[in-house]
This record gives C-alpha cells, sequence and structure tokens, in this order.
C-alpha cells in the first residue's frame, strides 16, 4: 500500500471520529471501512508529495488558517444576508481573473474552494499553467488582476502556501 493511501486513510479515520464523537465500536467499524474504501479507491490522487506531511508546522498553519476561513465566511454572509434583506443595494456581478503563485494541484484546490465556499464568490476556472483562477464575484470591486487578486486570493493564499508547498 502507498504512503499517500495509508495518509489518506488515516486523515480520513481521524476527521470521521472526530465528526462522530464520543467514539463507539460501530462508528469505529464504519469509520475504518470509509476511510479505507475511500484511501483504496482515491490514495493516489490525494497527495503526489506526502513527504510534507511530516512538518508539524503544516499542522499549526492550518489550525491558524480554520479562524481566519472562518471569520471570512462570517464577513460574507453578512454581506449577503444585507444584499438580500437591502434589495436595493446595487449588484456588480461578473467574471474576474485573478493570479496565484501556488502550484500545487492540493493548493489550488484548497484554495478554489476557499473561494467557494466564502458567499459572494464562486470559482468558475483555475488554469493552473497559467496560475490564473475565473471568480464569480457578487459585487465586482476591481476588474483588475492584481487588485482583484488582492482583494479575493491573497487572504488565503499566503497561508495555503505554507501547508500545502
Amino acid at each position: 500500500m502507498s504512503k499517500s493511501r495509508i495518509i489518506l486513510f488515516i486523515l480520513g479515520l481521524l476527521i470521521w471520529l472526530g465528526l462522530s464523537w464520543p467514539v463507539n465500536p460501530q462508528h469505529l467499524i464504519v469509520g475504518v471501512l470509509v476511510a479505507g474504501f475511500v484511501a483504496l479507491l482515491t490514495g493516489d490522487m490525494f497527495i503526489k508529495r506526502p513527504y510534507l506531511f511530516k512538518h508539524a508546522s503544516r499542522y499549526l498553519w492550518f489550525l491558524y488558517y480554520l479562524p481566519i476561513f472562518i471569520w471570512e465566511c462570517i464577513k460574507a454572509n453578512i454581506d449577503v444576508a444585507y444584499r438580500v434583506i437591502h434589495p436595493n443595494r446595487p449588484l456588480n456581478p461578473g467574471i474576474v481573473k485573478v493570479k496565484t503563485s501556488l502550484k500545487s494541484d492540493t493548493a489550488l484546490t484548497f484554495l478554489a474552494n476557499s473561494i467557494t465556499l466564502t458567499p459572494g464568490t464562486l470559482s468558475v476556472d483555475i488554469d493552473q499553467e497559467g496560475g490564473f483562477l475565473y471568480i464569480h464575484w457578487i459585487d465586482v470591486k476591481s476588474s483588475d488582476v492584481e487588485e482583484a487578486s488582492k482583494l479575493i486570493v491573497e487572504r488565503f493564499e499566503r497561508i495555503l502556501r505554507r501547508i500545502f508547498e
């Protein structure tokens, strides 16, 4: 069994146990089966560089990332809710091109998902070779690539770089 499958199995089982706390024998058995099944099917696609998971600092950066992500989601939810409650507030929707320096598949996927999970933005496409993401933005504040990148991507990118690259 490959290292990436083992790492995915362990991570999947830990997440499962965390979500189904308190642990009992049924949850443990189902968790082992589900984590094993997922690791078997997708383990070779999950991590191309499993040695990166040996660095404890990456886990600490992830713990730092979580409250920042949650805070950004809360702010975006309030903004979208305010737009729903006050329909006269002008909308300026559009698709913007943003630049990212992230290269790994996992980092790009995490960045795109972080943007999509923040209400008001949606990742539409990734140009991995060019290092661009195309984002649908509910209120386009700038169509300039550099300025839009600073507003949308920068808050997540600097932390994700330390976690995944």
